[in-house]
């Protein structure tokens, strides 16, 4: 297990950070740090002997966060900022159809399994639809709204 990064490397932090109870002084579930912003790395350590864990030291938001390396990017790699982000709760903007078929009506409340940056389309999220249970799709962002006030 070698990091893919070393101490004062640039990355980007891919996924919304948020407080977990490890961060003193900050309510639990209070956001550290949003997706897309670039901090340089402190240290490198291991969490349970199989996770690398970077200090990345964010210095926009003044803080240094532990991230696992999934959840970070190069700096040089492309980066697609999204909307929305891995279990989001989301609504269809539009019906959505496979092969012709309606399958989740306009409106149908969904969560975001998967965020996609890799399309050369745009972001395309991978996400399950209480209409489509087990049946995860891959919709592009246009086709999301997100859940609001009166879906609840």
């Amino acid at each position: 297990m070698l990091p893919r990064w070393e101490e004062g490397d640039a990355v980007r932090v891919t996924r919304n950070v948020r407080n977990d109870g490890t961060f003193p002084g900050i309510a639990v579930g209070a956001l550290l740090v949003r997706r897309g912003r670039i901090g340089h790395v402190r240290d490198i350590g291991t969490f349970l002997q199989d996770q690398i864990i970077y200090s990345v030291h964010f210095l926009d938001e003044a803080r240094v966060i532990g991230c696992r390396e999934e959840e970070l990017i190069g700096l040089d790699e492309p980066w697609q900022d999204s909307r929305f982000e891995t279990r989001q709760i989301v609504c269809a903007a539009r019906a959505l159809a496979i092969r012709g078929e309606v399958r989740v009506p306009l409106g149908s409340r969904g969560e975001i399994l998967n965020v996609d940056r890799s399309d050369a389309n745009g972001v395309v999220y991978h996400t399950h639809f209480d209409c489509l249970p087990g049946n995860p799709l891959q919709v592009p962002e246009s086709a999301l709204v997100e859940w609001g006030r009166g879906h609840e």
